[in-house]
């Protein structure tokens, strides 16, 4: 790997156009180019279509790193910040040059975690494509290698379920999921997870009370594009109720888009539950609440990851088909030490 010439800077204003080009460049095949990798399924769903960061939508709290070569810029690394958690997910991370495009992003992704550490990030995020070296660079850096997930895409030439009425969705136990369901939410989470992935992701109660457009959880690769979107949240109760008559068997988080982008979907489903009731429901509610211009237009993304099957395939059933695998990886910055107890004295 050649050794580039160069500096990491803070994005100004004046970088918007060329930091345009060079997420259009580093999207597309070709020799010296590197990205995150991201599925890319016809121009309908590129990542900058599906990531890009209108300035009206850049907040205070986001942060964008560019790679300065002599005054021309050769790379970016774009950050999407949760105040509420102190986690920062890299969004972009993109490289433009014949032999230094991997050193250019190992010296972003460095200049991230010490900045990020000045600020007090706790936790860093990133979904990439195991390809071009992108897992290695973020191992390299610290990162662990927490999982996999699928991505599925459902064509916008499909029909959309009618929309579904109270009675139905009653009978089928869904309604609007309310602050008051974050014990039962969390519950599902941990039903559904793996022990090694909850103690990463370190999800708390105050998480699942909060659903809506700054919502990251249940986190997944394509959480940036709720930025853009209208989120709700629904749950299916479990038909008896489980032991303390709270139990669900089903979570989905809806995002009705409002740009020019897919449709999102994230469920979570028990092994033994019957998604499908909730999944129409959740397809449903986008037919009523996009815009007519756009409802058969956008397509619908769904993220499932590889433990969660057969969610998969309850997709597919819905005429989801998979574009794209990506791997999760996550570095800490705090240290976890081990509680403080007390033991039985022994003379």
């Amino acid at each position: 790997m050649a050794k580039s010439t160069g500096k990491v800077r803070a994005a100004r204003l004046t970088d918007l156009s060329a930091l345009g080009e060079l997420s259009r460049l580093a999207q597309a095949d070709g020799d010296g180019t590197r990205s995150l990798g991201l599925p890319v399924s016809g121009p309908r769903i590129g990542v900058f279509a599906l990531f890009r960061l209108p300035l009206g939508a850049f907040t205070p709290h986001d942060v964008m790193y560019v790679f300065d070569r002599d005054g021309h810029v050769a790379g970016l690394l774009r950050v999407e910040r949760e105040t509420s958690r102190d986690e920062w997910t890299v969004v972009e991370l993109d490289a433009v040059g014949d032999m230094d495009a991997g050193d250019v992003r190992f010296r972003l992704v460095q200049h991230l975690l010490r900045d990020g550490a000045k600020r007090g990030a706790e936790r860093f995020h990133v979904a990439c494509a195991d390809a071009d070296d992108n897992v290695e660079l973020f191992m390299q850096a610290g990162f662990v290698r927490y999982g996999d997930e699928m991505l599925l895409y459902r064509d916008p030439a499909l029909p959309l379920p009618p929309p579904v009425d109270d009675e139905e969705a009653a009978a089928n136990g869904i309604r609007e999921a309310r602050p008051q369901d974050a014990l039962a939410i969390s519950r599902l989470y941990t039903a559904v997870t793996p022990a090694p992935v909850r103690r990463l992701e370190a999800l708390r109660l105050p998480d699942w009370e909060r659903q809506g457009r700054d919502s990251r959880v249940p986190r997944s690769s394509l959480a940036p594009i709720l930025r853009f979107a209208d989120v709700e949240a629904f749950v299916m109760a479990a038909p008896d109720g489980g032991k303390d008559g709270t139990q669900l068997d089903a979570f989905v988080q809806v995002g009705v888009a409002k740009e020019d982008q897919p449709h999102y979907l994230k469920l979570m489903v028990r092994p033994e539950a019957d998604a499908m009731p909730l999944l129409r429901f959740a397809l449903a509610t986008i037919a009523a609440h996009a815009e007519s211009s756009n409802a058969h237009r956008q397509g619908v993304l769904a993220a499932v990851r590889t433990y969660e099957s057969p969610v998969d395939r309850r997709l597919e059933e819905e005429g989801f088909d998979s574009i794209a695998t990506v791997t999760l990886l996550m570095k800490e910055t705090l240290v976890r030490v081990a509680e403080p107890a007390l033991v039985p004295a022994v003379r």
